[in-house]
């Protein structure tokens, strides 16, 4: 299977592939899209929309994994961040690949067995099980490797047969 977790931003959205197979994560690809502050708002979207809409078709994932918003309490931030989320559900849902969300407690819980993990805590588990010489950058790109590899544990769960 090949899950595709994204970190929803506006200014810097992060996305990771990984191959899950056997129980066994591989990293494919990570990296972050980024929108430049002095273009117009309707501009920005676009572009993050043809960036993630470009990555979904490259590499044909099974399922991807968003990450749910949190309160923010500076509300301009939250409101901006979830015209992010917007955008990768869209550009998800038309190139057909179904979509999954998981809050930021439940990635932690998959990832580190802890749901109030830090985030050092979170990167260093995802260092150590794509099995990557170091910690993936920008933060956000290993944020989105934390929620694909969220998928993978969430989705074997969802498909054991407990009878």
């Amino acid at each position: 299977m090949v899950i595709m977790g994204i970190d929803p931003g506006f200014a810097i959205t992060g996305y990771g592939i990984v191959e899950y197979r056997g129980n066994k994560f591989s990293p494919v690809k990570y990296g972050v899209v980024l929108t430049n502050a002095g273009e117009p708002f309707a501009r920005r979207l676009l572009r993050l929309d043809n960036e993630i809409s470009a990555i979904i078709e490259q590499y044909r994932p099974d399922a991807v994994a968003v990450e749910e918003l949190f309160f923010n309490k500076n509300i301009k931030t939250a409101i901006t961040a979830a015209h992010g989320r917007g955008i990768s559900l869209a550009a998800a849902a038309r190139c057909g690949v179904e979509v999954f969300e998981y809050t930021p407690l439940q990635v932690k819980q998959a990832v580190v067995g802890y749901g109030r993990a830090d985030k050092s805590q979170v990167q260093q588990m995802v260092k150590a099980i794509l099995n990557l010489a170091e910690i993936p950058k920008p933060d956000d790109a290993a944020d989105a490797l934390a929620i694909a590899i969220c998928h993978g544990h969430s989705y074997k769960l969802s498909k054991m047969d407990y009878r």
